[in-house]
């Protein structure tokens, strides 16, 4: 058998069963899930699937009409997909890299365009930060995780998590800030100096400011902010 034979390709690419679970990592950028009864997943993150599966758009009000007034302002785009059924399902997200986390009975936030997937179990509301004047298209917005089970985040490239302790505040660029523990609550500060030499249209003046215990994951990409709506 040769180096770049079809059969070589197969044993190298070819699905296998790891027995990890609900979520197992298929490769470092492929999610796959198997599927018994319902998950939810970011619209249009669906590559392939085997099995009776149904996808479902979020419906206007099943989250509440909270929610879809928070998304309906924010504009954003991270709108959910509801898998029910039984079999495997295989996400994506434009290559990213996904990370899989086992909440228990913990609170975690995450970037409204990097949650790829998560269990019914997890409960979830969209927060607002501040929102500041040009700072990018939809404005800021976030996705509060808490209770016990699985969901899956993604992040260009690898991931760098920096640890917050008291009196040693950390300072991220939002468009490369991932998510970050249940106990932080940032606040948005402006970099005067940083806005003067890089120019008044420049996000990077923008910043968030992470202060007390816990943790914040950095990506080294600057992620673009799209308005769902544009």
């Amino acid at each position: 058998m040769t180096k770049y034979s079809i059969e070589e390709f197969l044993k190298q690419t070819e699905q296998e069963e790891k027995g990890e679970g609900l979520f197992e990592l298929e490769t470092p950028r492929l999610l796959e899930v198997n599927l018994e009864k319902q998950v939810w997943a970011k619209s249009g993150s669906m590559v392939a699937y085997e099995g009776q599966i149904k996808f479902e758009r979020e419906g206007l009000l099943e989250h509440g009409l909270g929610k879809t007034f928070k998304k309906a302002f924010t504009g954003e785009g991270a709108s959910l997909m509801k898998a029910t059924g039984q079999g495997k399902l295989y996400l994506a997200d434009t290559g990213k890299k996904v990370i899989i986390l086992h909440l228990q009975n913990d609170v975690i936030f995450v970037n409204g365009n990097d949650l790829l997937a998560f269990e019914p179990s997890v409960k979830w509301d969209i927060k607002l930060m501040k929102r500041v004047a040009g700072m990018m298209a939809g404005g800021l917005f976030n996705i509060r995780c808490e209770g016990t089970g699985m969901i899956a985040i993604t992040t260009h490239y690898e991931p760098l998590t920096i640890r917050v302790t008291p009196g040693e505040p950390v300072i991220t660029d939002p468009n490369a800030t991932v998510a970050w523990s249940g106990s932080l609550q940032p606040t948005i500060q402006t970099d005067i100096t940083l806005k003067t030499f890089l120019g008044r249209g420049s996000g990077e003046s923008i910043q968030m400011k992470f202060e007390g215990e816990g943790f914040v994951v950095v990506q080294p990409y600057e992620e673009v902010w799209m308005n769902s709506n544009s």
